[in-house]
Order: structure tokens, then C-alpha cells, then sequence
């Protein structure tokens, strides 16, 4: 198992600079998920990890060792592209083998096929398999000559939610099962906060916040992360100590604050109800998913979202009671606004 460590990385295309001075270090046998929006440089940090991009400035380390200017075949490091990218002619067997040595190929290869719950395929072609089949076969080439660093570029994207949801969980279970340290590229933030250890959150070529994914989702740095990982409630509010008074009436604060600004709750935090105590809201309309479903509500000028779990006990029209639930996280008005301000 090694560790990666990347210190100051410095990247780009011609002129076009890209990464602007990346910090990140993935523990060892851990699975890093580099999430952010397109054009935020994680394609480019990838890239420059594996050993297909020269980085202007910065270092990258695996286990201690210094592997920046190294070729990519000498870095101990494999890649699993977005689409599998298997040699079509060869087999399944044939395909996990590739470059290994002789001695002892068979023998890797039925121990990675059954790893990834696919043994006794080694004869079959890959136009034969299934694509989740065929992204767990691209999972066990990379793996096969025991590397110290598995790169994963959104591997997942192509297929349906339902497959997806279902390789995450077999992909984690074989990354944890041999050990081996991983770096996942993606822009799906369900897929990092499922599957990763450390998510690290890109914008603008650098990373703005690596933690666990219960840290970056429970307390983002700025309202840009804050927004960008999940769903976010967002209110304007006055703090003063432990607590803040918003459209949805007093909330209390993970820490004491002073003056305006912004107030963060979850959907999950935020329960309407048909009766109770709470501030009175309308519901605008509701989006079943389910085993739960949203709730877009408007309390006085406030429009907001609430996420409650299935049956669906109110409808459009209705009007609740809201309670908040758990403490609010207080931005002020001071920080800099950093959400996007169009889609990404």
C-alpha cells in the first residue's frame, strides 16, 4: 500500500494554465474522489498523476518516492478510462493478463476474475459482457500487476443509474479488497460522498476543501462547496451568539457569530408538517423519488427545498408548519460568494 501526496502541482496547456498550485494527500490503501464541475482541472490533476502531463511546477509523490518527471510506465500507477477501453480480439482473460509475465499469468488472472466476481469468463469477448461486466473487467487489468496507485477516470458515466449505483459498490469492495490506493475523478457528487474515503472538492485548478465525505458535506469551507455537494437550504439571516433569525425564525449555530449573512441547513433538516408549531409555508410543488421525496415550499419571500421521507403525507397546495431540525452552519456576509453562477 503507498501513499500520494501532491505538493503544489502547477499544470496546464501552452499558455492555458490549468492547475494552480493543487496540495492533496491520499492516505495509504484509501480511495481519494476528486469531484468539481467541468473545466476545474481535475481531468488535467489525473493526467498529470498518471504520467501523461508534464507539470510546470510541484511534486508528486507515491510511497515517499519522488515520480514527477518519471514515464508513465515506471510509476507503478494503471488507469481505468471511462469506457473500459478493452482489446476487442483478445479475451476477457487475455485482456486482465496484458503485459503481465508469463510465469504466473494464469494464475493472476483467475485470482483477479474472481475477485471481481467474474470467474470462469476468461474465454468470453468482451462484446459478450454487459457494461457493468466490462468496466469490473478494466478494474481487474488494472489491478493485475499490483500497482501502487489505481487511477479511475469517471469510469461510471456510461452507464445507467441502476448499473452505476451497483458497480460503485463492487469497485469499492474490490479497492478495499486488494488494498490498493485510488484516485477517482468524477463530477457526481453521489458517487464521491458514497464511495470515497477522502472527497477533495476542485474549482478554479485548485482544490478548495479535501476531507471525509461527512466533513465536506456537513461543513463546507464556503457557500460554493456548500452548494455544490448536495442540496442546500440557504437563508439570509441575522446571528448574534449561538443562534440566527431567518425566514424560518430563530436557528441554532455550530458556532457563535455575529451580523448578517448566511445560514446553511440541509433539505433533510427542514420537516413541513400538517400541524405542530413551526413558522407557516405553502407547498409549491413536490417530486416523489421513492423512498423519499422533495418538498419545494415558500415562507413568506423565501423559496426552499425539503427533503422527507416517503409516504408523501402533504400536496401542492397545502400549508405547513416547518421545524428545523440540528444546527445551522453561519456564512457571513463578508466571505466571498463563491457559488457558481451558472451551471457548470
Amino acid at each position: 500500500m503507498t501513499e500520494l501526496t501532491i505538493t503544489g502541482l502547477t499544470a496546464g496547456y501552452g499558455a492555458t494554465r490549468v492547475l494552480r498550485g493543487v496540495d492533496l494527500t491520499v492516505p495509504s490503501g484509501s480511495l481519494a474522489a476528486v469531484l468539481g464541475p467541468s473545466g476545474c482541472g481535475k481531468t488535467t490533476l489525473l493526467r498529470v498523476v498518471a504520467g501523461f502531463l508534464r507539470p510546470a511546477a510541484g511534486e508528486v509523490r507515491l510511497g515517499g518516492r519522488v515520480v514527477t518527471s518519471l514515464a508513465p510506465e515506471r510509476r507503478r500507477a494503471t488507469v481505468v478510462p471511462q469506457e473500459g477501453a478493452l482489446f476487442p480480439h483478445l479475451t476477457v482473460g487475455a485482456n486482465v493478463g496484458y503485459g503481465l509475465p508469463r510465469p504466473g499469468r494464469a494464475e493472476r488472472v483467475a485470482e483477479m476474475l474472481q475477485l471481481i466476481g467474474l470467474a470462469g469468463f476468461e474465454k468470453r469477448k468482451p462484446a459478450e459482457l454487459s457494461g457493468g461486466q466490462q468496466q469490473r473487467v478494466a478494474l481487474a487489468r488494472a489491478l493485475a500487476p499490483a500497482p501502487d496507485l489505481v487511477l479511475l477516470d469517471e469510469p461510471f458515466s456510461a452507464l445507467d443509474a441502476g448499473l452505476r449505483a451497483d458497480l460503485r459498490a463492487d469497485v469499492r469492495r474490490v479497492l478495499r479488497a486488494a488494498g490498493t490506493t485510488a484516485l477517482l475523478v468524477t463530477h457526481d457528487q453521489d458517487e464521491a460522498l458514497s464511495m470515497a474515503d477522502v472527497v477533495a472538492v476542485m474549482r478554479d485548478g485548485g482544490v478548495v476543501q479535501a476531507g471525509s465525505p461527512e466533513d465536506v458535506y456537513s461543513r463546507p469551507v464556503d457557500l460554493g462547496v456548500a452548494t455544490f455537494v448536495g442540496e442546500a437550504v440557504l437563508l439570509p439571516a441575522v446571528a448574534s451568539g449561538g443562534s440566527a433569525t431567518s425566514a424560518l425564525g430563530v436557528i441554532d449555530l455550530t458556532a457563535e457569530a455575529t451580523g448578517s449573512g448566511t445560514v446553511l441547513l440541509r433539505p433533510e433538516q427542514v420537516s413541513p408538517n400538517l400541524d405542530g408549531e413551526g413558522i407557516t409555508a405553502k407547498v409549491l410543488r413536490t417530486s416523489f423519488h421513492g423512498h423519499d421525496a422533495t418538498v419545494t415550499l415558500r415562507a413568506g419571500d423565501t423559496e426552499l427545498v425539503s427533503r422527507v421521507p416517503a409516504p408523501l403525507r402533504i400536496a401542492e397546495g397545502d400549508n405547513v408548519r416547518i421545524r428545523v431540525s440540528g444546527q445551522g452552519r453561519f456564512y457571513p456576509a463578508a466571505m466571498k460568494d463563491t457559488r457558481p453562477s451558472h451551471d457548470s
